[in-house]
């Protein structure tokens, strides 16, 4: 077994998918500050984040654990510590189970059990349900495994009012659609590596031209979607101002996906302005939603 040390930290750091738990932290922050009228108790916005990420974190090695021979198979993972023998699979998953189980622990203790519970189904929902079984048994593995990397937000919310409402559904759902167009993207530029995995990714059993409509068709819902908060006064002008912006780019992308005979170029520029699209989406909830705070303590 590899022992934690201060020499190979950072390969159990890197076990966590450091990049994607900033992101579910982000997502997760904006869930808690929305949910609150003004700022969230301080030890709830502390503890609910690093319950939240140690769980997220936990999902991601436990990903590394059971995906370690599509891994060896696939380009831009044959550098991860487990391929290259830096860890052992027993170490990784002890670690692994060890930060997931102080997550949810954190979580029951200082916030709330709901939060705790929707957190442990999220693990569920990510580490065995999607990663052990519909990654390899649908092409529909990343629509339908999509609910666990769409909880954050509504995690967040549950943490600060101990329950769950219509506006933290809507966050959910945000991501949620989100989450086809931009992992399809993707897909397509690597599809000859999931197909030699054995992999089912939508490219590989249903072609790249079938991929690049669904993923045309999810963006217009998005766009559609997103547009919720402000019809149901969950936001205002400044939120709707960015949503249509970041739309209209999501949009050009996706159409210009649509139209590309050499796909493999723009895919990974969709790619990366999905993830872009999504944080400056929620960066928008949150300076809308306070400066609708301001207003209304300091003007009416």
């Amino acid at each position: 077994m590899t022992a934690i040390t201060l020499n190979n930290w950072s390969r159990y750091y890197s076990l966590t998918k450091p990049k994607v738990v900033y992101l579910i932290v982000f997502t997760a922050l904006v869930g808690m500050l929305l949910a609150a009228d003004g700022f969230p108790p301080l030890d709830i916005l502390v503890f609910g984040l690093l319950g939240i990420g140690l769980s997220a974190a936990s999902g991601a090695a436990i990903n590394h654990v059971v995906d370690e021979h599509i891994d060896r198979v696939m380009e831009r993972t044959r550098n991860r510590p487990l391929v290259n023998g830096d860890l052992e699979q027993k170490s990784a998953l002890i670690f692994a189970l060890a930060i997931g189980a102080l997550g949810i622990a954190i979580l029951v203790v200082f916030v709330n059990l709901l939060t705790a519970l929707l957190t442990f189904f999220s693990l569920v929902g990510y580490a065995l349900i999607y990663t052990m079984y519909l990654k390899r048994a649908t092409p529909q593995n990343i629509v339908l495994g999509g609910a666990a990397g769409a909880a954050p937000p509504l995690l967040g919310w549950a943490a600060v009012t101990g329950s769950v409402g219509t506006e933290a559904l809507l966050l959910f759902l945000i991501i949620f659609i989100w989450t086809p167009p931009h992992f399809w993207a993707l897909a397509i530029r690597r599809r000859e590596e999931y197909a030699k995995a054995g992999i089912p990714m939508l490219p590989v059993t249903h072609g790249v031209d079938f991929t690049k409509i669904q993923i045309l068709l999810y963006t217009i819902l998005l766009f559609i979607v997103t547009l919720m908060p402000f019809i149901m006064q969950m936001s205002g002008l400044i939120y709707l101002s960015g949503a249509i912006a970041l739309g209209i780019g999501f949009l050009f992308y996706a159409v210009k996906l649509y139209r590309a005979e050499q796909p493999n170029v723009i895919a990974m520029k969709t790619f990366g302005y999905s993830i872009y699209y999504l944080s400056l989406l929620f960066a928008f909830l949150l300076v809308d939603h306070y400066a609708r705070v301001f207003i209304r303590n300091w003007f009416l």
